[in-house]
This record gives C-alpha cells, structure tokens and sequence, in this order.
C-alpha cells in the first residue's frame, strides 16, 4: 500500500526519503469494514531493517534479544555505577495506583531538583498504551509547561510517531502512546542527571511501566537506556538490538533532541522506529 500524501510529508519534513512498501508476501492483510482508526499495521506499512551480516557472512538472527537482566559482558569501564539508595518515603511506590503515584510526584521532595522546578512532569498518554517512550529529564519548556517532549524536539517526535500511525492524543490504547522521563524534575541549566537523583525517581518511573504495561518500550537518550537497562556503552552499540525489561522488549534509540542537533541521524532513529514497529506486530500476533 502506497505511502499517503501525509505520511509522505511528515517523512520529508523529518529529512528522511520516503520508504517503499515491503514485499507483498509481508504486507499485512487488507483492513475489513473501514474503522474510526485505521489499526496500526495496516496504516503505515514500513520497511524492516536489513539484517545484521556475521563476519562470515551469513546472515545475523533476527532482532537479537539482550535480557536488562542478565546483559552481555562489557567493559568494566561501561558498566553504570550503582546509584543511591531511593529514600524511604518511595518504599510504598510499588502499590501506588494512578492518582496516588501522580500525587507522590507532585509532592516529592526527596532530591534538591524540588527547589528549582516550577512544576513535576509527570508524564502523558493512555494508562494502558500499548507503546511506551521513555525520555530523558525535562527541559526548560517542559518544567514551564509539566509535560515531557514540548517544543522543536517534541514537535520532531510527534512527527515520528504520526508517521507509524502513533499519537500523544487522545485516542485508544493501540494508537496513543504513554510518554515518560527519567527524572520528574528539570536540572538546574538542563545539566545531565546525576546518579542520585536518578535513584529517587526511579521508582516512579518503574511504577508507571507497571501500570502501563506496555506491550513494547522505546527508549529515547543515554540516561533513559541506562534506567531501564543498567547499560552504558554507546547508543550506537546497543540500537539495532531487542532489549528486555521484565519481560517486556526495549528498542533504543537517539533522542529527539538530538536528532536536532545531529540530522543526519535521523535515518537510523527511523531504523529503530521500524524495528520497534516490527516487534510490536509480532506481539500482537
């Protein structure tokens, strides 16, 4: 199936050439009576990533599958430092619902990111998404505005999610996404993270993945590879690989961010977006 006109110019405007159909023999089957949503697989038929040749030439097995658990041995200089212990006011984080979690969130005050903030950013997107993104630490538009990814870089990853027929807005859980960072406040002057302040907020973010559940987990930047994977090599040693979360699969790729700043990389974070597209279909079968 052809690619629409607006499909076409989301891509364009993303700086990436427009991608053919697969084969037939991989398309997914015609949709029956038309829907209110078009499903997923049948709205933006993508090209999977050619696969990874070995050394000797033959073909790598498809999206390998590296467990967060029990990861490949690294260097011991890309190995990530244990962080603090979370403060006991998130020991109940664990058995909190919705509005309880969102409140903790709001109220906490267990790092001294709290002093600075002007508001929490908890996240956004449907409590049961099927997709999951994981972000970074908020910015300064997202600390004005309490929600992450805003501005050019969210603006950019709204296009890429429009693109394999995914949205922030308001729609089912198939199609709208549940959107997240690392941290729930903004660093002083948008400094990188530190590993405390990580260990605090980890266990919201934790707790949001356990509610969402969601059926694939995108993560975005080096600081949310590391919260969900304790992983530290280059981001472009771990792309082009399906990771494990509890059970659920992790596709890492650049942030947005970024990507601003590095446009000739956007063809490989659409690469990652395919591959995720890939193993969420097969999922659902």
């Amino acid at each position: 199936m052809p690619w629409t006109e607006r499909q076409q110019a989301l891509l364009q405007g993303m700086g990436l050439r427009i991608w053919s159909p697969p084969p037939a023999a991989l398309r997914p089957a015609a949709p029956q009576a038309a829907p209110a949503i078009v499903p997923l697989a049948v709205q933006a038929p993508v090209e999977a990533p050619t696969p990874a040749v070995t050394q000797g030439g033959e073909p790598a097995p498809a999206h390998p599958v590296v467990s967060a658990r029990t990861p490949p041995a690294a260097p011991a200089a890309a190995a990530v430092p244990p962080p603090s212990a979370p403060s006991p006011q998130a020991a109940g984080v664990a058995a909190m619902d919705w509005p309880a979690l969102r409140e903790a969130v709001a109220g906490c005050q267990a790092c001294a990111l709290c002093e600075s903030r002007r508001n929490t950013v908890f996240g956004v997107g449907h409590p049961s998404a099927e997709w999951m993104i994981v972000g970074e630490a908020p910015g300064e538009q997202e600390d004005k505005q309490g929600e992450p990814f805003v501005g050019a870089a969210g603006q950019l990853l709204d296009a890429m999610l429009q693109a394999v027929g995914l949205t922030r807005s308001e729609a089912d859980a198939a199609h709208q996404v549940f959107i997240a960072n690392t941290l729930k406040c903004r660093p002083p002057r948008n400094r990188n993270p530190q590993p405390e302040e990580l260990a605090q907020c980890a266990p919201f973010l934790h707790r949001q993945i356990a509610l969402v559940r969601p059926k694939v987990l995108l993560a975005m930047g080096r600081f949310a590879i590391q919260q969900l994977l304790g992983r530290d090599e280059p981001i472009g040693r771990l792309r082009g690989q399906v990771h494990d979360y509890h059970g659920t699969p992790v596709i890492v790729t650049y942030h947005p961010a970024y990507l601003l700043r590095q446009p000739t990389e956007k063809a490989k974070a659409w690469e990652d977006l395919c591959l995720a597209v890939s193993v969420y279909r097969q999922r659902q079968g």
